[in-house]
C-alpha cells in the first residue's frame, strides 16, 4: 500500500508540473515542466531524507556525543527487530521528532533538544518506539516524499503565479492565480492522506515495541502543550512528518479540521484503551 501512495505523489507531481508548465509556456513549457519533474521525483526518492534533515539543522550523534539516545534506540530497534537508524538531534526547543528515510536500512531518528530536556526517560522511549514503528511500517519512504513534493508543489504556485502571464496574456495569468490557489490546496490534501491513519497505527505499534501504552500517551500530552507553548521555526510541507503538529499553537479551529494529525486527545484515548485490553 505504502509503495502504491509513493508513486501515487510522484504521478500527482509530474501531473501537476505538467499543467503549470503548460499554463505559463505552452506545449514547450509542458515538456519542460515534465522533464523537471521526473527529475526532482527521482531527487526525491534518492535524497528526500537529506533534504529535510538539513532543513532543519538536525545533527548526527553517536555513542560519544549523545550515549543514552543511542543506547535507548538501539536497544528499542532490536525489539522491533529493525536495523540501527542514523540519530538525529536538532536543535530546537520545541518537543517534537520524526523518522525519516527510503527504507529500515536507510533510516534516521530524530529529536529535538526540546524533547530530550522535557520527557522522562519512559516517555521518551515511547516517543522512539512510535518513530521506529513508521520505519517498521515503511511509512517513511512515503513521508519524506511527501514532505518534499508538497514543498515544490508550493514553490510551483508561486513560479505559476509571478510568470503565468502578462496584461497580455490574461489565460495565463488566470492560470498562474489557480495555481497559486489550488496547489497549497493539493499539498496538503497530500499530506492528510498519508498522515492520521498511520499516525494511529505508529501510535500502536510503538506502544506494543516499548510495552508501555501509557508512557506514549503520557508523552503525547506533553508534547502537544510543548508545540503549543514553544513556536518551532519549520516548513508547513514537512509538518506531517512530526509526531505532533509543530504548528499546532498557531492553529485556528478551521485549520485544526485540516490538521496533517489525528486529535491528540483521540490517540492518548485509543493508547489508554490498548493498555486496558491489553498489548
Amino acid at each position: 500500500m505504502n509503495g502504491f501512495r509513493t508513486a501515487a505523489l510522484m504521478a500527482v507531481l509530474i501531473v501537476l508540473f505538467a499543467l503549470a508548465g503548460q499554463a505559463i509556456g505552452g506545449q514547450q513549457g509542458l515538456f519542460i515542466a515534465f522533464g523537471f519533474a521526473v527529475l526532482l521525483n527521482f531527487g526525491s526518492y534518492w535524497f528526500s531524507d537529506k533534504i529535510v534533515l538539513r532543513m532543519y539543522g538536525a545533527h548526527e550523534v553517536d555513542r560519544t556525543t549523545a550515549p543514552e539516545l543511542v543506547d535507548m534506540v538501539d536497544r528499542l530497534r532490536q525489539r522491533a527487530g529493525l536495523p540501527m537508524p542514523k540519530v538525529y538531534v536538532i536543535p530546537s526547543e520545541q518537543p517534537n521528532a520524526f523518522a525519516t528515510g527510503r527504507s529500515p536500512s536507510h533510516a534516521a531518528v530524530a529529536v529535538t533538544n526540546g524533547i530530550v530536556r522535557l520527557l522522562s526517560r519512559e516517555e521518551l522511549e515511547g516517543v522512539i518506539a512510535h518513530e521506529l514503528a513508521h520505519i517498521q511500517n515503511r511509512d517513511i519512504l512515503t513521508s519524506s516524499i511527501a514532505a518534499t513534493l508538497a514543498s515544490a508543489i508550493t514553490l510551483l504556485a508561486r513560479f505559476a503565479f509571478f510568470f503565468g502571464g502578462s496584461d497580455r496574456d490574461r489565460g495565463g495569468a488566470v492560470a498562474g492565480l489557480l495555481m497559486l490557489i489550488l496547489a497549497p490546496i493539493a499539498a496538503m490534501l497530500i499530506q492528510m492522506a498519508i498522515s492520521r491513519t498511520r499516525e494511529f497505527a505508529a501510535d500502536r505499534d510503538g506502544a506494543r515495541i516499548c510495552g508501555r501504552p501509557r508512557a506514549l500517551a503520557n508523552a503525547l500530552a506533553r508534547l502537544q502543550r510543548g508545540a503549543e507553548a514553544v513556536p518551532m521555526e519549520a516548513n508547513p510541507g514537512t509538518a506531517h512528518m512530526f509526531i505532533v503538529n509543530p504548528f499546532s499553537g498557531m492553529m485556528s479551529g478551521i485549520q485544526k479540521l485540516f490538521s496533517t494529525h489525528p486529535p491528540t486527545e483521540e490517540r492518548i484515548e485509543r493508547l489508554l484503551e490498548l493498555e486496558r485490553t491489553g498489548l
